[in-house]
């Protein structure tokens, strides 16, 4: 359906919202609201959608998230799915928190352990939660002794611009392989927190010279935000016949875009109980407004 419509037929990897349930409730979390929603994917529909996803678009990789993934008591056979029948790459985002025993059972079946900070000690538990950074350094840590290969992700705002070449090497010193940066959106919790946003666009600029030149090993992957001013619509018909990724919600509404993420702009959907994916368009969705997708590049 995805291709009858957009001509996309290669969509490299699956972001699937196992649920909408979470431990934190981060001031900038783009499920806003949504948190409290009880929406989740049962193991067999995850798995179904995984299967699916592969045999219709050639997908090779998923990313477990939620929500908190590891608060998902279907995790392990999931993720064992993904990895042992399937043969995807496996990548789990997670806050960090508490995660070791689940961890260590799952380790063997996990390409990337990706996990979420907003900065450094008291800038980052602000955002989050209370000991959360120690948490997350402690997790990373279990990982690299579990033989699993760890990545970092980082939402940029006002508060912690400032000091993400420093998290940056923290993290290369605990052998953290890559540092996703973010800009962050006024969608959700964001939207309500509007101090958190970086007005001044000569920021990024300064935090773009700052990571180029300082002498990090870590690859470091940085959303310029550079799509307002000519990236190809993911999702408009003709461009492109293959994008990086697409986004199942706990409900199975799907994006294709991150832009249009959290902002219910879905032309697809997941349908839990037939098993297949329907075309549902709107006057606001992706593919009627063509909302471009986001640009990444290295620093």
């Amino acid at each position: 359906m995805i291709e009858e419509v957009t001509g996309v037929r290669k969509i490299r990897m699956l972001y699937l919202q196992l649920l909408y349930r979470c431990n934190f409730a981060c001031g900038h979390c783009f499920h806003g609201e949504r948190l409290k929603y009880a929406d989740a994917y049962t193991a067999e529909q995850a798995c179904n959608l995984m299967r699916l996803m592969q045999q219709q678009h050639d997908t090779e990789a998923v990313t477990l998230l939620g929500g908190e993934p590891f608060v998902y008591k279907d995790l392990a056979p999931v993720v064992r799915y993904a990895k042992h029948t399937l043969g995807q790459v496996v990548e789990i985002c997670t806050n960090g928190y508490r995660i070791g025993p689940r961890l260590r059972e799952i380790a063997p079946c996990i390409d990337l352990l990706r996990i979420s900070l907003e900065g450094i000690g008291n800038t980052n538990d602000a955002i989050r939660r209370d000991g959360s950074y120690a948490a997350a350094l402690e997790s990373i840590a279990l990982a690299r002794g579990l033989g699993v290969r760890t990545g970092a992700t980082l939402t940029v705002n006002r508060h912690n611009i400032s000091e993400v070449v420093d998290l940056a090497y923290t993290l290369q010193a605990l052998g953290v392989s890559q540092l996703k940066l973010h800009q962050l959106r006024p969608v959700g919790n964001a939207a309500l927190h509007p101090e958190l946003l970086v007005t001044d666009p000569a920021d990024y600029s300064v935090l773009r010279d700052q990571l180029r030149s300082a002498p990090l090993r870590m690859e470091v992957v940085l959303d310029e935000d550079l799509s307002e001013d000519g990236a190809l619509p993911c999702a408009t018909p003709g461009p492109r016949d293959e994008i990086d990724r697409i986004e199942s919600d706990p409900r199975g509404a799907l994006t294709m875009s991150c832009k249009a993420v959290g902002k219910d702009s879905h032309a697809f959907w997941y349908d839990k109980d037939t098993d297949r994916i329907v075309h549902r368009p709107s006057a606001k969705d992706e593919v009627k407004l063509g909302i471009p997708d986001v640009v990444y590049s290295h620093a």
